[in-house]
């Protein structure tokens, strides 16, 4: 190969190694898709929802701080202990009234959240979201005024009912009370 030649070549090498190391980054980022449920029907696209819909705000792998919103890493699968706290994940405005319009489509997504960005806080054997429990609560979504007090009395219960750790109630670990 010629000298000219092989300098054209060279920028697109880079650009290809250097994207080549950024989805190779995304996916270390992410969590292994063996803690996802295997009611989940697609879980690369369960996956490319969330980092499209949920990733701006809350991170592509669930860690916000020091933003002012929720940490999802290690922390919302307690959401899944009681029905109450299930429906408000379903009725948060942002998940109720998504783009994703296919009540499955949007259940994996949330099911990617809650098992594979929650973790170990997800309850044993906690039942994946569905798509008739999608379509039933996202009919009811929230307001954006009555998000903090929500929050507040769900984290509340499920520090009652299901042992919580009482970090729960800070929007992230470390946060400043």
């Amino acid at each position: 190969m010629s000298a000219p030649v092989s300098r054209l070549f060279r920028p697109l090498v880079g650009a290809a190694l250097l994207l080549l190391g950024a989805t190779v980054g995304l996916r270390a980022a992410l969590p292994p898709m063996g803690l996802l449920p295997s009611a989940i029907t697609d879980p690369d696209m369960a996956r490319a929802d969330y980092v499209e819909q949920c990733a701006g705000c809350h991170g592509v792998n669930g860690s916000t701080a020091p933003a002012q919103l929720p940490e999802l890493r290690g922390r919302v699968g307690w959401f899944l202990c009681t029905p109450q706290a299930r429906a408000y994940l379903i009725r948060l405005p942002n998940v109720a009234n998504s783009r994703i319009k296919d009540n499955q489509q949007l259940a994996d997504m949330m099911n990617y959240v809650v098992f594979g960005l929650g973790g170990a806080s997800a309850p044993q054997g906690a039942a994946p979201f569905t798509a008739d429990e999608v379509a039933r609560e996202r009919q009811h979504a929230l307001s954006t005024t009555t998000l903090s007090a929500e929050r507040a009395s769900q984290v509340e219960s499920a520090i009652r009912t299901c042992k919580a750790p009482a970090s729960l109630r800070l929007l992230y670990p470390g946060q400043k009370g």
